[in-house]
C-alpha cells in the first residue's frame, strides 16, 4: 500500500525502473475495486480519470415531490434522535446515512468518503506523498481483484514497492498480505480506510503484520518519509532500435513529464515506439486526454456519455510529437491497465494509431467527480459519466481485447510481453 491506492484516482505510481530490471517481475494487477491505485502513501486516485468536483451551493431540504418518499427516513431519524438510549453522536448518523446512499448505488466506483479519506484520495493525484512506498489491491480466495471488505475472502496484498522507498527498504515484499496494522486487525475495512491507516506523518513508525507465504506471520515497523513518485521512464532499447516509454499514473504533471520524454525519443531518431501501459490504474481524466494528442492528430480522443443521454467528444489536442504515421507504436497492456490509461489505449487502438499487446485490461468505463461536503462531513466521488472510445465503444466491464495476446508464464525469466512487441516493430517476428 502506499498510500497510494489503484483507485482509482490514482491512482499514483510508479516504476523508477527499466524494462530489463523488471523482466520476470510478473505484474501482479492492480485492481481496483476502484481502479485505484493504491501506493501506501497516496491513493492513486486514479483508477479513472477522475474530475475534481466543487463545492457546489445547493439548498438544503427534502424536493417537494419526494416528500412522501423521505417521510421513513425522517421518521427513523427523529426516534433515533429523540429515544435512543445510548446516546447520539448527530454528525457520525448523518454521515452513515450519507455512506448508506452511495453504498446502495452498488457501484464500486461512487462512494462516501470521510474528511480523512477524501484528503487521502486527492493526494494520490500529487507526485509527493508522505507513506511508506507500496502498491497495494484486494484479492479473493481465488485470486480475483477487487473484493471491497477485508475479510476471509478478501485479502489486501502488496502488489510492489516503489524503488528505495521506507516499504522496499524495510524488506515489505510483493504478494505479502496486510493483516494487521500496529497491532489492530484490517478485517472490515476497504483498502482505501487500510490505505488511510498506513499513511501518516513523515519520521513516524508504522507496524504491519503481514502473511508470508506459508510462513508464520511478519512483522514489519516501517518509518513513514516523503515519496516521489517518477509516473514517467523511459529508454532506448533493442540495439538502440526501439524507444521505450512507460507510464504508472496519469496524475498532475503526468501529461507534461510524458511529453518531454517521448519528444526526447522521437528527436533521437526513434520511428519505433513501445508504449507500456501494463499496471497503470488510471487518473486524471485531462492527462488522458493530453496524452492520447501525442499521438493521434486529430478527431475524437473519447466521448463522455452523461445521464440524460448526452454524448460530448474530447478532441485531440493539436500538435502532437508522435503524430507521423511512420511512427510505428505497440502499447503493453494488461489486466490492470484501467481507467485513463484504457482511454488512451483505446484511442489509439481505435484510431489504428497503434496495435495493443499483452491481455484483456480492466473494464473501468466511468468517469467519476469528487465533491466536498460542508461540516467538516468529508465528500464523495460519483460515478458522473461513461466514457466510450472513438468508435463509441464501451468497455465497462469488458476491458480491450489486445490485437496480439501475450499471457506471461509464471516465473518467466524476461519480459515476454516487451519482447513480442519489439518483434513486432523491428521485423523480425510477424
Amino acid at each position: 500500500m502506499t498510500d497510494v491506492q489503484p483507485t482509482d484516482v490514482a491512482e499514483t505510481l510508479s516504476a523508477a525502473v527499466g524494462p530489463a530490471a523488471r523482466a520476470g517481475r510478473g505484474r501482479g494487477a492492480l485492481l481496483a475495486a476502484l481502479a485505484l491505485v493504491i501506493v501506501v502513501g497516496g491513493s492513486g486516485l486514479v483508477g479513472a480519470g477522475f474530475l475534481l468536483g466543487r463545492l457546489n451551493a445547493l439548498t438544503a431540504g427534502t424536493p417537494t415531490d419526494r416528500q412522501q418518499l423521505f417521510e421513513p427516513f425522517w421518521d427513523a431519524y427523529d426516534s433515533i434522535s429523540r429515544h435512543y438510549v445510548g446516546g447520539v453522536d448527530d454528525k457520525a448518523v448523518v454521515e452513515g446515512a450519507i455512506k448508506g446512499m452511495f453504498d446502495a448505488l452498488g457501484d464500486p466506483f461512487s462512494q462516501y468518503l470521510s474528511s480523512a479519506d477524501l484528503r487521502a484520495s486527492l493526494s494520490g493525484i500529487s507526485k509527493r506523498f508522505e507513506g511508506i512506498g507500496a502498491i497495494m489491491t484486494t484479492r479473493d480466495g481465488a485470486g480475483v481483484e477487487g473484493c471491497k471488505i477485508a475479510g476471509p475472502d478478501c485479502h489486501i496484498v502488496v502488489v510492489r514497492t516503489i524503488h528505495d522507498a521506507p516499504a522496499a527498504r524495510a524488506g515489505l515484499l510483493k504478494d505479502d498480505e496486510v493483516v494487521a496494522i500496529d497491532g489492530a486487525p484490517i478485517a472490515g475495512r476497504t483498502l482505501e480506510q487500510t490505505v488511510g491507516q498506513v499513511r501518516g506523518p513523515r519520521g513516524t513508525t508504522i507496524r504491519l503484520s503481514l502473511l508470508r507465504g506459508g510462513s508464520a506471520p511478519v512483522e514489519l515497523a516501517i518509518v513513514r518519509d516523503f515519496i516521489d513518485i517518477e509516473v514517467v521512464t523511459s529508454e532506448v532499447i533493442a540495439g538502440g532500435r526501439v524507444g521505450y516509454i512507460r507510464l504508472d499514473s496519469f496524475s498532475s504533471g503526468a501529461a507534461d513529464e510524458f511529453r518531454a520524454q517521448l519528444k526526447v525519443l522521437i528527436d533521437g531518431g526513434q520511428k519505433r515506439i513501445v508504449f507500456d501501459l501494463r499496471g497503470d490504474t488510471g487518473g486524471l481524466i485531462e492527462a488522458a486526454q493530453k496524452i492520447a494528442g501525442e499521438f493521434i492528430a486529430s478527431g475524437p480522443v473519447f466521448w463522455e456519455e452523461f445521464a440524460d443521454g448526452t454524448q460530448v467528444a474530447h478532441e485531440a489536442e493539436p500538435g502532437g510529437v508522435a503524430t507521423d504515421p511512420a511512427i510505428q507504436v505497440v502499447v503493453l497492456i494488461d489486466r490492470s491497465t484501467a481507467s485513463a490509461a484504457e482511454i488512451v489505449a483505446g484511442a489509439l487502438q481505435d484510431t489504428g494509431r497503434a496495435r495493443l499487446v499483452g491481455q484483456t485490461s480492466f473494464g473501468k468505463g466511468t468517469v467519476q467527480q469528487f465533491q466536498t461536503l460542508p461540516n467538516d462531513t468529508g465528500g464523495f466521488r460519483l460515478s458522473v459519466a461513461k466514457w466510450l472510445t472513438p468508435k463509441k465503444r464501451s468497455i465497462h466491464g469488458k476491458g480491450l481485447s489486445p490485437d496480439v495476446t501475450v499471457s506471461p508464464p509464471d516465473g518467466a525469466a524476461t519480459d515476454v510481453v516487451l519482447e513480442r512487441a519489439v518483434e513486432m516493430l523491428t521485423g523480425s517476428q510477424t
